[in-house]
């Protein structure tokens, strides 16, 4: 075959090729584009309200359009209970749950990071998020039909009531909202407190009324949802660390075009940075928001009281070493440096 006859014929291949691919992707880009539904029970101006609307951003400009991401912020589509359920029906595609709701659906070992003094700093916290626990514990979830694609900072949380909290003492008797977990229970329970499980929609209320006496949360959560108008008290204790993990129905997401699907990883990589790197500076504008509205008094732990909220809380960890895994629990210790 000659020179001209082989060009000829490799000419003729690829304007077939160009024939059959145009209409394709012709058809592609006039198509109507993915929806993905993104909903969460926390305010728009959070870390993690503010990483869902990055992630968006981000998406749109990544897939040119080809991906619409709807995010649904204060719980409008579902309460904390009914979130996950809606996922793994299909109901929604994407969540970013805090951490202690994966205990309920099955997942203990998520509950490790319930545990209280369990993170000294955020550098500690950083080993296992972005080490191979973290990666170990996202896997976890794909048996419930669940992918976890990241973990997202809140912080670490305060303890508020209307009465002061500077020992534990100070804690007997008092009715303690907490999310569903029942580390979070062994905790108010070492402190003397009733845990009382209620959907974060629901606190601001049951405050007012005095349903609950207190509560914790990092400054954030506190100062969007208006607690510390009726919250006289809160201790800076950050005894506790709140954290999320952005998740996925499995099925959807991997049914998604590998191309769409490389560029929302590299949406979720970026806002994932963008979030964790704001989790701080938002703690503490509220913080410093909700000193100057003066509604709430403000106490930090001399080295004495911290010694006792030490004392009282530590022994959770082994409490609950058999519920989460002890083998687990010993790893984080390890590389936590907390004993």
């Amino acid at each position: 075959m000659t020179t001209t006859r082989r060009q000829f014929n490799r000419l003729l291949g690829a304007t077939a090729l160009s024939a059959v691919a145009a209409p394709m992707i012709a058809r592609r880009a006039h198509a109507e584009p993915l929806t993905i539904k993104f909903s969460h029970v926390v305010a728009p101006d959070t870390p993690k309200g503010r990483g869902a609307e990055k992630f968006k951003e981000l998406a749109e400009k990544y897939t040119n359009g080809q991906v619409k991401v709807e995010v649904y912020p204060n719980s409008q589509l579902y309460k904390d209970k009914e979130e996950l359920e809606a996922l793994q029906l299909g109901a929604v595609h994407m969540l970013a749950p805090s951490l202690a709701k994966f205990g309920p659906l099955g997942v203990r070992a998520f509950e490790a990071f319930d545990l209280p003094l369990i993170f000294p700093d955020k550098e500690a916290l950083r080993r296992i998020t972005n080490g191979p626990i973290g990666k170990e514990m996202l896997g976890l979830l794909s048996e419930k039909g669940i992918l976890g694609l990241a973990f997202w900072d809140n912080g670490f949380k305060i303890m508020s009531a209307n009465s002061p909290l500077h020992v534990p003492d100070d804690f007997l008797g008092l009715k303690m909202r907490i999310q569903s977990s029942k580390v979070l229970e062994a905790q108010m329970n070492a402190l003397g407190a009733i845990p009382q499980v209620l959907a974060f929609s629901e606190v601001y209320q049951a405050l007012q009324t005095g349903v609950v006496d207190g509560t914790e949360n990092p400054p954030s959560n506190m100062y969007t949802q208006k607690m510390h108008e009726v919250q006289k008290h809160a201790t800076l204790s950050r005894h506790g660390y709140l954290g999320y993990a952005v998740i996925v129905n499995n099925k959807f997401w991997t049914d998604l075009p590998a191309d769409v699907r490389a560029e929302l990883d590299k949406a979720m990589a970026e806002a994932s940075e963008f979030t964790n790197g704001i989790a701080l500076e938002e703690n503490e504008r509220a913080l410093a928001a909700m000193k100057a509205a003066g509604t709430t008094t403000f106490y930090e732990l001399t080295a004495d009281e911290r010694k006792q909220w030490v004392d009282t809380l530590l022994p959770v960890h082994d409490q609950m070493a058999e519920r989460i895994g002890p083998d687990l629990v010993k790893r984080i210790q390890k590389e936590t440096g907390v004993a």
